[in-house]
């Protein structure tokens, strides 16, 4: 393949299928993806190592349901260090962003790929709460807290009373139950966010929210746009545009 080896590409039976019946179209886009914007990386003098770059794509893969694709380059995300635990986080955080009627099927194909491997399922558990409401609440708002700044405190009992219950399962729920988790730091956490609210659409003013949560935390603009670039070829162009007009718009309000 085009600018990585078979352990850096898409080198499953479906690409091996296409370079036979679509050889000229694969030779351009094995080509642009493989070649061009791994280059690009490059020389931008700090490019995304290898193990950030997949864990990029496999969470945009997600936003963008792009299960085939995902099932041929979960291995070769494997190769390149992400490991099974964090593969398996990167599909349970997408179900608060996505909904698990999006992500069953990345969560089976997961799943098969391990075992094929032979992993050993279930994987250790990584929960850092109780399962009490109590307990989900308290972790998820002091993750909101670290990334988003103070303001979040109160978030849970913020707003119309008729609607307030959705605020705290978005802290109990989404922030508890799966930011608290091992596995995965808060950068990384919202890293994923961010491509998964980027591949997804129509969703701006969540991904300015969370391209906001990046910075705050330390993914700094010049990073956000290098995940951008890396993913671009999984998304197209309109939703990298939009990404990335939602990051200068985040930047603003840090500035």
């Amino acid at each position: 393949m085009p600018g990585g080896g078979s352990s850096d590409s898409a080198s499953g039976s479906e690409v091996e299928s296409l370079e036979r019946t679509d050889p000229e179209f694969m030779e351009r886009y094995l080509n642009f993806a493989y070649d061009d914007v791994i280059r690009q990386g490059a020389a931008e003098g700090e490019p995304l190592d290898d193990r950030t770059r997949f864990m990029a794509i496999l969470a945009t893969l997600l936003g963008c349901q792009g299960v085939d694709e995902f099932r041929d380059l979960l291995p070769a995300a494997l190769n390149m260090g992400v490991t099974p635990v964090e593969a398996k986080e990167i599909v349970y955080q997408a179900v608060d962003y996505l909904g698990m009627g999006r992500v069953r099927p990345f969560l089976d194909v997961t799943n098969a790929v391990l075992a094929e491997r032979g992993v050993k399922l279930p994987l250790p558990s990584q929960a850092s709460t109780e399962s009490t409401e109590e307990s989900r609440l308290a972790g998820g708002t002091e993750r909101q807290v670290e990334i988003f700044g103070e303001r979040m405190r109160d978030f849970p009992n913020a707003g119309p009373a008729d609607r307030r219950h959705i605020n705290r399962w978005l802290a109990a729920n989404c922030f508890g139950d799966y930011y608290t988790r091992g596995g995965l730091d808060n950068a990384q956490r919202e890293m994923i966010t961010f491509c998964y609210l980027a591949a997804q659409g129509g969703v701006e003013p969540q991904l300015i929210a969370h391209a906001g949560g990046n910075l705050r935390i330390g993914n700094d603009k010049a990073f956000l746009i290098k995940v951008v670039s890396a993913c671009l070829p999984y998304i197209g162009y309109p939703r990298s545009l939009n990404a990335l007009r939602c990051i200068d718009e985040a930047a603003k309000t840090q500035a």
